[in-house]
């Protein structure tokens, strides 16, 4: 399962993403992303990221070179970011939304690989 969404936040736009992070699913995330102009700095919360392919990886180092900041506050996410060499933080507090944050949402959008039910 994987789940991506944006959301904009006061500090900056954030791209949340939970799940694996594969091949087709990385594509549709980039879509995501690129639906608007990418904003210099926008924010990739890896948090509740769990796995990453190679077309995972490929899509984290074009964010990294669109100057986004991550945020990773798993082992898995740290590990991640180092391997991959992407600026990162680990701060609690900087980028996790918290109710107040998330009633600041203008236009969530996500991607689920899972199929809606009606």
């Amino acid at each position: 399962m994987f789940r991506a969404e944006i959301m904009w936040l006061a500090n900056g736009p954030t791209l949340k993403m939970e799940g694996r992070l594969v091949a087709e699913w990385a594509e549709q995330a980039r879509c995501l992303v690129t639906a608007d102009v990418v904003p210099k700095g926008v924010i990739v919360d890896l948090t509740e990221v769990h796995y990453i392919y190679s077309a995972g990886e490929c899509f984290l180092n074009w964010l990294g070179s669109v100057s986004a900041v991550f945020v990773a506050r798993s082992a898995f996410g740290i590990g991640v970011c180092e391997r991959l060499r992407l600026s990162h933080v680990e701060d609690t507090q900087r980028r996790h939304g918290s109710k107040e944050e998330r009633s600041s949402v203008i236009c969530p959008m996500q991607v689920r690989a899972e199929p809606r039910l009606h």
